[in-house]
């Protein structure tokens, strides 16, 4: 579903100098898989995630998603295929502010193109009962608690019934009960809807509900072993 083949970013500093920020030889994910990505902060985590999701593109290499390759599509094209099949589950919520949780939702929708409309409010509202928010539809971001953040956060990502959700961090601004209570969630909801998980988390115990756990310090060498 997922294939990552020869994957390189670095980027240029004044004096035109390139700064290798990741490496990834070879990487693979199957339909409905759950994979926790760990390391240490600066080793490339987001901006793995980043590139999988078209937010930022590879200096080079391949990233194949649902057969289609990310690099050969324009910026437009790109944006509709992650509404589509993508959802992005963010540290920081990163929730429309303002905007009530049904709106947040609502807006993946409209965008996403994936529902037909005159279902939309049914679907957002049935999303948000799904992460235990019927009662918080009409709440603004800024009215919510941080886990109830989140929760919106897992819906919008969900809503559009992705083939893959990226998950970056999902309980590192949570409170221990919530963190348990999101992390449990996020892996029901992607469970239940066939959707396959790829987490970036430095919570172990998280990263252990995982059918695999790779550190992205090793998977290069992992990788290179494989091709040599």
């Amino acid at each position: 579903m997922l294939l990552l083949e020869h994957v390189d970013k670095s980027y240029i500093i004044p004096g035109r100098q390139h700064v290798p920020v990741l490496h990834i030889p070879y990487f693979q994910m199957s339909p409905q898989e759950k994979v926790a990505l760990v390391g240490p902060s600066g080793s490339g985590k987001s901006t793995l995630l980043h590139m999988i999701a078209g937010i930022l593109r590879p200096t080079s290499g391949t990233i194949r998603l649902l057969d289609k390759q990310l690099d050969s599509l324009s910026e437009s094209e790109l944006d509709r295929f992650r509404a589509k099949h993508i959802g992005y589950v963010f540290q920081s919520f990163n929730l429309l502010p303002g905007f009530t949780a049904m709106e947040n939702v609502l807006a993946a929708m409209r965008f996403g193109q994936v529902i037909p409309p005159k279902l939309h409010k049914e679907r957002a509202a049935d999303m948000l009962d799904q992460v235990g928010l019927s009662h918080r539809l009409h709440h603004k971001s800024g009215q919510l608690s941080n886990g109830e953040q989140q929760r919106v956060s897992i819906a919008r990502a969900l809503v559009n019934n992705p083939a893959l959700v990226l998950a970056d961090e999902p309980t590192a601004s949570l409170d221990y009960a919530n963190a348990e209570q999101v992390a449990a969630l996020l892996n029901e909801a992607c469970r239940s809807h066939g959707a396959a998980l790829l987490l970036c988390s430095h919570d172990l115990e998280l990263a252990g509900t995982m059918d695999r756990t790779i550190n992205i310090r090793e998977l290069s060498q992992t990788a290179a072993g494989r091709a040599g």
